[in-house]
């Protein structure tokens, strides 16, 4: 069986992949055999799949056979009007002092991101939403606020419901409520910023991470340079200094209508509130805009927002982060620059139009084309986490998901910096020209815990496994439950399961030697009950499967 095993993990190891032999598979595993397809539509089928890996948390059975029947612009209208995500039922502000000395429970539920991260992950797993929750996914590590800071579980909910509530709509109305919210305001310290005195901290990281970014581009992305060949800034600290002074005199709602001064009440799920004896009403100059002395505090906001949004470097500066989370981050300029000219002009004369964005980044060629060597993206440790459920079959409340996602490197909604968890020009390790974001947090151990994941979470992953149980010290816990019923449904039929593995985890790319190493670490494995032995042959392809470099980069 270990022979076998290793034997199966060294052919996937050996090439990546480039064939697509193999039957279809794909279907309901009580459903007869699929007859052979023709080689159109397994080209469909695989750009089936590879769709479900940009725009959900992983590919499923259902998923694919549901992309196929709509196809992608189907597809994506469905989705853009699918609801089921949410944290809106978590965002409920309560006092500092709202739990009891000792009531770590209590404090879990109310002062930590597990209860969001739960939700994020549950959503994930099962929600029909899917490109909403990878929207607002991308969107949440462009615009950061973290636990590692700030740690208010509504505050948190209430945060990232705006990238969920905003995901296809106006990237001017999101930079709005972002800048407004009091989560945020307390993150970047926008909160009791006020004249004299004014914080920057928000100001240089709307400017550099929000909007524009910090040289000018040109709409293909690339960087506009000056005369000596340098870098040309899109702002100054002048800039910087001056939107501070326009974004003064706000302070965080109180729960319950509080008094402004009492410090044990902040709402930071709410939108601030104005505080006219703390605003800086004399005229501010940026970014060529002009605020006149007595403008009042949202007007003052108002020409932030619109400064920054309507900026020249805007429009590329966001698609190349939108296209690196969804599909690849080595866009070609021409990429960039097709999606940029969408987010300034949706063909209606909107600008910032999302819905129009996100089609515009998925259907483009360069997403659904050929693949190339430069094609797709390695998985961060979320995604790798979430598709291998999501092939495997999940039930869950997301507990055991948060558990585990710290371990690897990457815990949703509490990243180390307002910078996330990589930087998007991360370079690929041994290329000086590729970008592979994902890589700075594939360290060898965090690739040692995944493999750790993978093997609890197939070989060792029955339904009894202490980990998946409920938890019975927060409240509204279920547990997880892996659904190896529907791999027991298989029988003795390897080879289904192969191709159900070939098609969810890649895509239908094995070769004919590749399928043959994996089946045979499956078949190596026999046991007098044939379900017990249906399970424990799925559950050891899947972990060669998930633990073999060709899962973790998504072509």
């Amino acid at each position: 069986m270990a022979a076998a095993a290793a034997m199966a993990l060294a052919a996937l190891a050996a090439c990546d992949g480039g064939g697509s032999g193999g039957s279809a598979g794909g279907g309901l595993v009580s459903a007869p055999p699929t007859p052979t397809p023709s080689p159109a539509a397994v080209a469909a089928l695989d750009d089936s799949v590879r769709l479900a890996q940009q725009a959900s948390f992983g590919p499923t059975a259902t998923l694919v056979d549901r992309i196929r029947t709509l196809g992608v612009n189907g597809w994506l209208d469905e989705q853009f009007a699918a609801t089921g995500s949410t944290y809106a039922d978590l965002a409920t502000d309560v006092r500092t002092n709202f739990c009891a000395t000792g009531d770590n429970a209590c404090a879990t539920m109310r002062f930590s991101r597990t209860p969001v991260a739960m939700r994020f992950y549950a959503d994930a797993m099962s929600a029909p939403d899917q490109l909403r929750q990878r929207v607002a996914f991308a969107l949440s590590q462009m615009i950061v606020a973290s636990e590692a800071a700030v740690r208010s579980t509504a505050g948190i909910a209430g945060f990232n419901q705006l990238f969920l509530t905003y995901a296809f709509g106006n990237y001017r109305e999101l930079l709005l409520a972002v800048t407004m919210n009091g989560y945020m305001g307390d993150y970047l310290d926008m909160a009791d910023s006020r004249k004299g005195t004014p914080s920057e901290n928000y100001a240089r990281e709307f400017l550099q991470l929000f909007t524009m970014g910090p040289d000018q581009l040109a709409m293909d992305g690339t960087l506009q340079r000056d005369a000596s060949g340098g870098p040309v800034p899109n702002y100054t600290a002048d800039d910087i200094r001056e939107v501070a002074r326009a974004l003064t005199g706000w302070t965080y709602a109180r729960v319950d209508n509080a008094a402004i001064t009492d410090g044990q009440a902040i709402a930071y799920a709410q939108p601030m509130i104005a505080v006219p004896s703390r605003y800086d009403a004399a005229e501010k100059r940026f970014l060529g805009t002009s605020v006149a002395a007595g403008a009042s505090q949202q007007a003052s906001v108002a020409a932030v927002i619109d400064a920054a949004f309507n900026h020249a470097s805007t429009p590329p500066f966001v698609a190349r982060h939108l296209i690196t989370h969804l599909v690849t981050p080595n866009p070609s300029p021409a990429y960039i620059g097709r999606v940029a000219a969408v987010f300034a002009n949706n063909g209606s004369g909107v600008r910032g139009d999302l819905k129009a964005v996100v089609r515009a980044i998925l259907t483009d060629a360069e997403a659904r084309g050929a693949r190339v060597n430069n094609s797709g993206k390695l998985k961060e440790p979320v995604l790798a986490m979430t598709s291998l459920a999501r092939a495997i079959g999940f039930t869950t409340d997301g507990y055991v998901f948060q558990s585990r996602d710290a371990t690897l490197g990457q815990p949703v909604m509490r990243a180390p910096s307002v910078f996330n968890f990589y930087p998007d020009d991360y370079p690929m390790p041994g290329s000086a020209t590729l970008r592979s974001p994902a890589s700075k947090l594939l360290t060898s151990n965090n690739q040692l815990r995944f493999h750790n994941l993978a093997y609890d979470w197939t070989v060792s992953g029955d339904a009894t496994r202490t980990e998946y149980a409920a938890v019975a010290t927060l409240p509204g816990t279920s547990g997880s439950a892996p659904a190896w019923a529907d791999w027991e449904a298989f029988g003795d039929d390897v080879d289904g399961m192969v191709d159900r593995i070939n098609l969810l985890l890649f895509a239908k790319a094995l070769t004919k030697a590749q399928r043959d190493a994996l089946k045979a670490a499956g078949v190596a494995i026999t046991n007098a009950d044939p379900k017990l032995q249906a399970r424990k042959r799925a559950q050891m392809m899947l972990y060669v499967a998930a633990t073999s470099p060709m899962f973790l980069v998504d072509r």
